[in-house]
């Protein structure tokens, strides 16, 4: 199957992101922008913009019979949806197969299955992935409160519709589950359209880490090897690192291992990531969820790698066989990203959009930036408060360590507040820099 133009459904440093590797293809670029989005660098970018409707994202960037209709009339041959907005929505994917688009993604089948918290766990399950231990939907605290006498506390409610942390509740006793209960469910409903919950055992001592796959049309699938995303805030990433650190070779090798079997089992197509939970005072490890998605970390990987992803999603979504195999992918010194937003720490992380009127961006070896901002640009209200990525390439993970910290001193930002400073002190942090990391060490960091 031939791309010659790819229709962009996203914005932000995402959209820049796939802009640059069609370029390096010889592929045309159509972006789709709201009324926000009209004067950003992606849309100065691409080769062609296309206005699809206003800022509020549900009449823009989440409109699919809007965005197939635009596609359609630019001659696009692909449709890239990036992450966030309509990325894991099996409905646009199904779109586009009806429409004679080629959706650079998984089957809609693999988008709707995975995307189910409880049938992916199911699936997990059948293939000998390890689980957490848990329930099955839970319609009533009852149901939460019986769950809880056969695993025992701290438990989890998780919405099965949806992550990033919506819907997500920590239960340590029987005090106002019914209460906490009608709040998650409340919440997914809100978020998802669906406030089906489940239960999973709570690991307070709990390492988040991932494992990114590729697979093509032909059956092959490989790993590139993992990233941890433990570091943490509200379930929300804020520093991302790969490879792994202080992980047994053996449990390391275990969970690749398991990622690989599920995306097998299932046929998996094009790039995906499968998160695990590892249980660090039992050395365990247990399946999590599946990203269908091109994940905002992928670049730690690249770095590692040398493998240019969003490239390879193309080349998979026009029918190519992967071109390396496992034997192929060396693993190469240790990187770290941290996200920058446009939010003030001292404030509670209030988001902070304005004006920037000074952006002087660090440079020097191992450093990357992938951004969408400039000096003179303002950064909209409407969207996600992140403004850049910072990712930079050590020989280890203290050199990577060093290297990210003389990036973030020179990374300079007037005109509206950011997360810099917070990142400097968490890198800083006795226990980040020992690797010794969960998913409560903001926590600390921040009291």
């Amino acid at each position: 199957m031939n791309i010659k133009k790819i229709f962009i459904v996203n914005r932000g440093e995402i959209a820049v992101r796939i802009i640059r590797s069609c370029k390096v293809l010889g592929i045309e670029t159509v972006l789709a922008v709201s009324e926000a989005d009209i004067d950003s660098l992606p849309a100065r970018l691409a080769d062609k913009t296309v206005c699809i409707g206003p800022a509020n994202s549900t009449k823009s960037y989440l409109n699919i019979p809007v965005i197939i209709t635009a596609a359609k009339s630019v001659g696009a041959d692909a449709i890239h949806p990036g992450y966030g907005f309509l990325s894991e929505v099996a409905e646009l994917a199904q779109n586009c197969q009806d429409h004679g688009l080629i959706f650079i993604g998984p089957k809609p089948e693999h988008i709707s299955k995975m995307g189910n918290k409880l049938v992916a766990r199911s699936i997990a399950q059948q293939c000998g992935v390890p689980v957490l231990p848990g329930s099955e939907k839970v319609a009533s605290f009852e149901e939460v409160i019986q769950t809880i006498e056969k695993i025992g506390l701290p438990i989890m409610l998780k919405a099965a519709a949806g992550g990033g942390g919506r819907g997500m509740k920590i239960i340590t006793d029987y005090a106002n589950i019914k209460t906490v209960f009608e709040s998650a469910s409340a919440e997914a409903k809100a978020a998802f359209g669906d406030g089906t919950m489940y239960v999973e055992k709570y690991i307070p001592n709990a390492r988040h880490i991932e494992v990114q796959i590729l697979g093509d049309q032909h059956g092959n699938v490989i790993h590139l090897g993992e990233r941890d995303c433990s570091t943490q805030r509200r379930h929300q990433k804020l520093i991302e690192e790969a490879p792994a650190p202080n992980i047994s070779e053996k449990l390391r090798q275990e969970i690749r291992e398991a990622a690989v079997k599920l995306a097998k089992n299932i046929s998996y197509e094009n790039a995906g990531t499968v998160e695990f939970i590892v249980d660090q005072d039992e050395q365990k490890f247990y399946f999590l969820e599946m990203n269908t998605r091109i994940q905002v970390e992928h670049p730690v990987t690249e770095a590692i790698t040398g493998v240019d992803l969003v490239q390879e999603q193309i080349n998979i979504a026009r029918g190519e066989k992967l071109r390396f195999t496992q034997s192929d992918i060396r693993f190469t010194g240790h990187a770290v990203e941290c996200r920058i937003n446009a939010e003030a720490p001292e404030e509670g992380f209030r988001p902070n959009p304005g004006l920037i009127s000074k952006w002087e961006m660090p440079q020097g070896p191992g450093v990357r930036i992938d951004t969408h901002c400039y000096q003179g640009y303002s950064v909209p209200l409407f969207y996600d408060s992140m403004i850049a990525k910072v990712i930079v390439h050590g020989y280890d993970r203290t050199h990577a360590m060093k290297r990210m910290l003389v990036a973030l001193d020179e990374f300079t930002v007037e005109g509206i507040k950011t997360t810099i400073p917070f990142l400097k002190e968490v890198l800083q942090d006795e226990e980040f820099v020992s690797g010794n990391v969960n998913t409560r060490l903001l926590e600390k960091v921040m009291k």
